[in-house]
């Protein structure tokens, strides 16, 4: 009951709205288009759970984000989304496990549940440009290799999301911008499969849901980051 009171007070009224409302969106979402593949809509739940910690810059989301990547690859392949499953798997949840040792190693003033907002430098963000262009132009051979469904935005999807995960692990604010831009290309991706199956509108729904929390993520790391400077 505790840990029920200091949650509740951790997370501000907005936050909370936030949450149960994205919660409802995604379950909704489920019941009327899907019914049937219950790890989608657990897997679209850790992931609307981890973003908000996340946007607290807490190390919690990182650990729900391990989860959620190694659930979404599993859907991912399902439909032939080589290079999502690719990604989230064999990318996104090792970066994610970088990211939270980062975190814990980098904690705001000893408070483990708020990590240290960093300067976002130009050689950092070089590098990752780079880093970003040699990931994606590999991949890109990988998933034609695979014949991957829609291979074009397979291939712009890995590009956001690894740019948005190096973001994440040098602990810059932008990283839940490139994140929603991410979503975005997700969100196309997802529309292109409903076209075939109508199930899957539920997981069109979920990233415009994360869409939402990345942008308020982005906008609440800002007002950390300045409270921190300050």
């Amino acid at each position: 009951m505790n840990i029920l009171k200091k949650t509740i007070k951790y997370f501000t009224p907005w936050e909370i709205a936030l949450w149960l409302s994205s919660v409802c969106f995604i379950t909704v979402a489920f019941l009327v288009f899907d019914g049937k593949s219950y790890p989608s809509m657990i897997a679209s739940l850790i992931g609307v759970t981890s973003l908000i910690f996340l946007a607290k810059g807490n190390p919690i989301g990182q650990i729900l984000i391990i989860i959620f990547g190694v659930l979404y690859g599993m859907i991912s392949l399902s439909f032939a989304y080589y290079g999502e499953m690719i990604t989230y798997v064999g990318m996104t949840v090792p970066m994610a496990i970088l990211a939270l040792i980062s975190w814990l190693r980098n904690p705001y003033k000893g408070n483990r549940s708020e990590v240290r907002v960093a300067r976002l430098k130009a050689k950092t963000v070089l590098l990752g440009i780079a880093l970003t262009v040699i990931v994606t132009v590999a991949f890109y051979f990988i998933l034609k290799a695979l014949d991957t469904a829609n291979l074009f935005v397979s291939t712009l999807s890995i590009a956001t999301s690894f740019f948005a995960v190096y973001l994440t692990f040098v602990r810059s604010s932008y990283y839940a911008l490139v994140y929603g831009l991410n979503d975005i290309v997700l969100i196309v991706m997802w529309i292109m499969a409903t076209m075939e199956d109508i199930s899957y509108v539920s997981m069109v729904v979920c990233f415009v849901v994360f869409l939402v929390n990345d942008l308020y993520g982005f906008a609440n790391w800002k007002r950390m980051e300045k409270r921190q400077r300050n």
